[in-house]
């Protein structure tokens, strides 16, 4: 796999639906061509503060921050046609279904895979398979773990080294 979306979600409580902040990494026949990052106002809007310890992200860093609507609108363009990746893709999948239900937009079904059950089954005897462990091993360093863009990067990193 040479094309795809690295995704990644960051969430505002322990809601799926409450994403509030997404990076985007876009990879066009093996090389990063296009990044977007936003913070997005959750739904619902609140935060938890084992949440907020793990991102950094709080109510006054997303209050005027569009909602997940308008942020998809951005997208949604950049990631047509393309697969997407994420490193446990049951989280971010169901992070973006939950989003789509909340807004009431139809889930246009989305090719998803996923680096942490591939590098399971590709990279045995990591001491774990955490993004950073895999992404470090892969020879990336991942600087910023849990900042949303810095994440989808190092999936995008990791899943051009095991899908190819």
């Amino acid at each position: 796999m040479r094309s795809f979306a690295a995704i990644d979600f960051e969430t505002a409580n322990e809601q799926r639906s409450s994403v509030c902040s997404v990076g985007v990494i876009i990879v066009r026949d093996g090389e990063i061509t296009d990044s977007f990052y936003s913070l997005i106002r959750p739904e619902p809007e609140y935060y938890s503060y084992r949440n907020i310890m793990v991102h950094g992200i709080n109510y006054n860093d997303t209050i005027h921050a569009p909602i997940f609507q308008q942020v998809w609108c951005q997208i949604e363009p950049m990631i047509e046609g393309l697969p997407l990746i994420a490193h446990n893709k049951g989280f971010d999948e169901s992070c973006l279904k939950a989003c789509f239900r909340m807004h009431q937009m139809d889930y246009p079904d989305y090719e998803f895979h996923c680096t942490l059950q591939k590098a399971r089954k590709q990279l045995i005897g990591l001491p774990n398979y955490k993004l950073n462990t895999v992404s470090t091993h892969c020879g990336f360093h991942l600087k910023n773990h849990h900042h949303a863009l810095a994440d989808a990067e190092a999936c995008a990193r990791i899943a051009l080294q095991i899908f190819s």
